[in-house]
């Protein structure tokens, strides 16, 4: 006999599964039996549906290393034993853990899909309860007894996007998220239409799990008028490993004398400076214009377009692994799990 589909939903915490303190009126974490008792069509689906909840669930704004680290090694524990995992986590930031996820679980062939709502699933207008249903049958969804999206995804509002192409950019909407240098892997409607050129094929290779992450980062992000105080106040954080450096444009920035030479004095103490666009489409294209020629020719690297929270965790995770600078630089210039464009 066929044994059924089986997936993993680890409940982190979220909106998804917050009520109304009574005193306060805040809405805070409460658990994962409130969240099935609110969506009883999952009992429907012809799947093991099994549970794991983080004790005590988490609102997103305290995510921290050591909860993707939690998070990576549950999936590690139950990755023979499920076909997929569906992650209920905030969305404040999901795009951050997801893209961690993404480089952490190296070699990945299953589907792990993030989701949660804008409204706790108690409201009536919530927009949980078709997030939550469709991202476990996305997790499960087969072609030929293959898992059709084997990599780390987050499902908001009728789009699958892969997970480190994606930031949040609407507080409000339902809509939450975009990705706007990489086409959706999936859209929801009647039928779910896969993107299947978009999506990572399998590579059958043994999961490995990365765990290590240095946080000896910083983001710098340029203004018109930022002082060199500011700028030097950064540069020499005690301990400072990478600084993502958010540039105008296509990797655009002040030309004066000081800014460059702090940036290049920083590079020679062997501190990674990765160049990333703040806006949220297009690249950074280092000699495109005169006012980043400066910055290629002291030794920024440049990220391409890959997003911001994607640049983080990214290096944090690389800086883990004890790399050689050489061999660091090189990494952070090319894509390895999909997340830039080249």
């Amino acid at each position: 006999m066929e044994s059924k589909t089986s997936i993993l939903v680890i409940y982190t915490g979220g909106t998804i599964g917050m009520i109304n303190d009574l005193e306060t009126g805040m809405l805070l974490p409460y658990d994962f039996e409130l969240i099935s008792k609110h969506i009883p069509e999952i009992n429907n689906f012809d799947y093991d549906i099994d549970s794991y909840s983080f004790d005590p669930p988490i609102d997103s704004s305290n995510m921290k290393p050591d909860l993707c680290v939690k998070l990576a090694t549950v999936i590690e524990d139950n990755y023979e034993n499920y076909d997929g995992f569906v992650v209920l986590h905030g969305s404040d930031t999901m795009a951050f853990t997801a893209s961690a996820l993404s480089f952490m679980l190296e070699n990945l062939n299953k589907p792990v899909i993030f989701t949660g709502s804008q409204l706790p699933i108690g409201i009536i207008r919530t927009d949980g309860k078709e997030n939550f249903i469709t991202s476990i049958e996305i997790a499960a969804a087969k072609d030929n007894d293959l898992p059709i999206v084997p990599e780390v995804c987050i499902y908001f509002e009728n789009q699958l996007y892969r997970a480190n192409r994606t930031h949040k950019y609407n507080a409000v909407n339902f809509k939450a998220f975009s990705s706007l240098n990489y086409p959706v892997l999936a859209e929801a409607g009647v039928y779910i239409k896969y993107n299947k050129t978009a999506i990572h094929k399998p590579n059958f290779k043994k999961l490995l799990v990365h765990k290590i992450f240095d946080t000896n980062i910083a983001i710098l992000k340029l203004f018109p008028g930022i002082q060199e105080n500011t700028v030097n106040s950064i540069l020499n954080i005690k301990g400072l490993r990478a600084v993502i450096l958010e540039t105008y444009g296509s990797g655009n920035a002040p030309t004066d004398q000081w800014f460059i030479e702090a940036l290049s004095e920083a590079i020679k103490k062997g501190i990674i400076i990765v160049n990333v666009t703040q806006c949220k489409g297009g690249a950074v294209e280092l000699g495109k214009y005169q006012t980043s020629l400066d910055l290629n020719k002291i030794g920024i690297i440049s990220g391409h377009d890959i997003t911001s929270e994607s640049a983080i965790v990214k290096t944090m995770l690389l800086l883990g692994s004890n790399f050689s600078e050489q061999k660091l630089r090189k990494l952070l210039e090319i894509s390895i799990r999909g997340e830039i464009t080249l």
